[in-house]
């Protein structure tokens, strides 16, 4: 069976996490299944690029992160969502509705008959 899950769209990942623990806050694990499943499995959110994007958002104080207990009683680092990060998240899907918009007429775009 051929995999047809794909990486995500250069510089949308954040968005995604974003709206993921805009949901409720979730371990790194938890993340990527949700985006996966959210997707309905078209795209595929790899360790390597998720651990370094929770770092970089953590730094700039769009989520928190503590340690818990998952519901497989293993400890975990769970990560939530802060007021910086819902204006963060805002401001993100504010901008993708605006370049997908432009992508999609693009796209759509077609000659009036008799033009050049």
């Amino acid at each position: 069976m051929a995999d047809d899950r794909t990486e995500l769209v250069q510089g949308t990942l954040e968005m995604l996490v974003l709206k993921t623990l805009a949901l409720e806050p979730m371990h790194g694990w938890g993340i990527a299944q949700r985006i996966e499943l959210m997707s309905n499995r078209v795209f595929m959110v790899t360790q390597g690029s998720l651990y370094p994007a929770l770092v970089r958002m953590r730094r700039r104080g769009w989520i928190t992160s503590s340690w818990r207990v998952t519901e497989n009683n293993r400890r975990a680092r769970y990560y939530a969502l802060t007021a910086a990060g819902e204006r963060q998240l805002d401001a993100e899907r504010a901008a993708w509705r605006r370049a997908s918009g432009a992508v999609n007429g693009i796209l759509s775009a077609r000659l009036a008959p008799g033009a050049t």
